[in-house]
């Protein structure tokens, strides 16, 4: 396994090597270093406490922050989980997590899009992945609270992209993705630095090959 996070619990840990040998666990409650990797800050991202445990909070207008690495790259079946909590009041196109391979258009993405009427405003789950060839994930009337925790989750498995919210089918579609090369990450807003995220992001898991609904993070 690559570098946990000292802040999960040893339990945790234990239960997630014997299942999941090869996966990378994030604990993002730090703005100095995630997964033993150290980070670029954008703004002022802050570390809070919340029943999920510590968490980054991104003000959705200039916080973000980046590191050197892509813990998908080279994988050819994935899964990608990350446990993030939406704020209100942020912009209707947001980006919360992405990962970049380096120096061409391949990329996987987490976003959200925040849709309905000023006092009721929910979310969709907008996935992409391209490798080669990409295929976006997303269905406007799948939605879902805001300032509440949830897990987005997108698996690929060779042949067919799925995303999930809190284990829940949100999309699918066929497509060939080829196994990314090296790169980098960025949390709290596109790779490109548009479209920042408003809200907290405490956990990721990300797994080289395509996991089960039953064998999700809860």
């Amino acid at each position: 396994m690559k570098a946990v996070h000292l802040a999960l619990p040893l339990a945790f840990i234990a239960l997630l090597s014997a299942s999941d040998p090869a996966a990378t666990i994030w604990n993002i409650d730090s703005t100095e270093r995630i997964g033993g990797n150290a980070t670029t800050v954008l703004g002022h991202p802050k570390v809070i406490d919340t029943p999920k445990g510590k968490a980054v909070l991104f003000n959705g207008v200039d916080d973000a922050l980046f590191l050197d690495v892509h813990p998908l790259a080279g994988a050819e079946t994935w899964t990608w989980e990350v446990l993030f909590r939406p704020d209100s009041g942020g912009a209707e196109e947001q980006r919360f997590f992405h990962f970049q391979e380096t120096g061409t258009q391949n990329r996987m993405l987490f976003e959200i899009r925040v849709l309905g009427p000023e006092n009721a405003k929910q979310w969709c789950l907008d996935s992409y992945a391209m490798g080669g060839t990409g295929l976006a994930l997303m269905d406007r009337a799948k939605l879902h609270s805001m300032d509440a925790w949830h897990w987005a989750e997108a698996v690929y498995d060779g042949k067919e992209l799925r995303n999930y919210v809190d284990g829940v089918l949100q999309g699918r579609g066929e497509v060939l993705l080829l196994p990314q090369k090296p790169g980098g990450t960025s949390l709290g807003v596109r790779y490109t630095k548009v479209n920042y995220f408003k809200g907290a992001i405490a956990k990721a898991r990300m797994t080289p090959k395509a996991l089960t609904v039953n064998e999700f993070l809860k």
